[in-house]
């Protein structure tokens, strides 16, 4: 299959770059990446998780630090399973006690990551593990990528399936209550996905910018969209368009690919800001002048 793809791209793009298989994957791995991105982020600035989906990709350090004692090669699945467990104690908690969404996931961000930090300074295996810092999407391999696909068609079907539960969710909870949606579960299959994804591409994107790729083109398209059906697209194109810039720019400049995506992203999303201010004074400009234009005096004149 992915030499489908590897001849795919050598006839339609005439760059040198093409010639390379990992930047393929790399090109391959975008374009599967995005569009999750795009549909978590939205719901994750619907409903103010910034700082959870931050907290989970901090915490996998505790999650690579258990895969280090259990004498894992890949701590790939302890790192899944810690982030789910922290996805289900943070919703948890944060339902029983009523705390508020930022002081449930400080607590548990804090101490996961301090006990990840501990525990991988203690064992001597914290500088080997500090590429997941910074990520490497030009590592990801065929292998990755299939996991990657199976990825956004799990988020795809739950999109399918929920998505109507969490707009409703995230617009008002009582509402939701009322119409015989149950938050609680809702709350909790959403947190666990996200925490899922986050985990699964760290490696690639890195602890310390993966929040970014979640949270600018949700923010972005948020500037321009008209409605929700125009905020989701906008949100998936604006993170693909980025993706592919960033990946392109970074073969270029011999950047890190993660890092150069999320700057790609921030130019346009200062654009929608740039293209909201305007908007907005030009309506209230034509709103101002068809005043004007209707008013008693400017008849009489």
């Amino acid at each position: 299959m992915i030499e489908v793809w590897y001849t795919l791209v050598d006839s339609i793009f005439p760059f040198s770059w093409v010639e390379f298989d990992f930047m393929k994957n790399a090109l391959l791995a975008v374009l599967l990446v995005s569009p999750i991105f795009g549909f978590l982020g939205t719901i994750v600035v619907n409903n103010n998780m910034a700082f959870f989906s931050d907290a989970i990709g901090h915490a996998a350090l505790t999650g690579i630090a258990i895969g280090v004692v259990l004498g894992l090669g890949d701590p790939l699945w302890a790192m899944l399973i810690f982030a789910a467990v922290l996805a289900i104690g943070i919703t948890w908690t944060r339902h029983k006690t009523g705390a508020s969404v930022d002081t449930v996931i400080g607590v548990f961000f804090s101490t996961t990551v301090a006990l990840g930090v501990v525990i991988l300074s203690r064992g001597g295996g914290f500088n080997r593990y500090s590429n997941y810092l910074i990520g490497d999407l030009l590592s990801i391999s065929p292998q990755e990528l299939t996991l990657l696909a199976f990825a956004l068609l799990v988020v795809l079907l739950f999109w399918g399936l929920f998505f109507n539960r969490l707009f409703l969710t995230s617009i008002n909870q009582a509402v939701a209550r009322s119409r015989g949606v149950n938050v609680y579960v809702v709350e909790m299959l959403f947190s666990v996905l996200l925490a899922m994804f986050v985990t699964i591409s760290i490696q690639w994107i890195g602890i310390l910018i993966i929040n970014a790729l979640l949270i600018l083109p949700a923010a972005s398209a948020r500037n321009l969209a008209v409605n929700m059906r125009s905020y989701h697209f906008l949100a998936v194109v604006i993170s693909i368009v980025a993706g592919l810039a960033g990946l392109f720019l970074s073969y270029h400049w011999g950047t890190a690919t993660g890092a150069t995506i999320v700057l790609c992203i921030f130019v346009l999303y200062l654009g929608t800001i740039a293209w909201k201010t305007v908007s907005s004074r030009w309506n209230k400009y034509g709103s101002r002048t068809d005043r004007i234009k209707s008013s008693p005096d400017h008849k009489a004149g």
